[in-house]
């Protein structure tokens, strides 16, 4: 019985810490360069990357900490596109806001979580199928639906990108960029 508790305990505190995460960004944006038949160039632009107030206590200094261990200098994108080579990231502000970005080269359309049935077919992303609960927003191929929530693209298309909403700012957001001026001042 003692066993079954400890292991409770262990199971609760570590789900606790794993979702603790208070990071997220308002959008994204994904350009998908098609450089050989199936293979090319990603860019994934993340739009205001922002810390939620965890029961109304700020955690920008603990997230901000995180983007640097996980994303920066860590192997979090690596794990999100396995396949993916060449993987660079930087962050910078823009319009007062922390922004990062994030480019990699990829081998197969698979890598970058695209999906062609054929040569003839057309290259398609599920929007449904992104890591953060995104919805659509634009894109310069066509979107299915709300209820197909895939971009098509015709065949032989060499440039497609797609922009998505992943969190609306609101009152319990807060900006990480205050964060990234004395990181970048303490000479980063």
């Amino acid at each position: 019985m003692i066993k079954f508790r400890f292991l409770r305990f262990v199971t609760l505190l570590v789900l606790t810490l794993a979702l603790s995460s208070c990071l997220t960004v308002e959008k994204k944006e994904y350009t998908f360069e098609l450089t050989g038949e199936n293979s090319g160039k990603l860019t994934i632009r993340y739009i205001n990357i922002l810390s939620v107030m965890d029961e109304g206590k700020d955690e920008t200094s603990e997230d901000f900490a995180e983007v640097l261990e996980r994303y920066i200098n860590g192997n979090q994108i690596a794990d999100d596109f396995p396949g993916a080579t060449n993987i660079r990231t930087r962050l910078y502000e823009q319009n007062n806001q922390l922004c990062g970005e994030v480019t990699m080269d990829f081998p197969s359309l698979s890598a970058a979580r695209l999906y062609q049935y054929d040569r003839n077919s057309p290259v398609m992303m599920s929007i449904s199928a992104a890591f953060d609960s995104e919805t659509f927003v634009s894109s310069n191929g066509s979107y299915g639906s709300d209820y197909m929530p895939v971009v098509f693209w015709p065949a032989g298309t060499k440039k497609m990108t797609v922009t998505t909403l992943v969190s609306a700012p609101d009152e319990t957001s807060l900006s990480l960029v205050e964060e990234y001026r004395k990181w970048k001042k303490a000479g980063n």
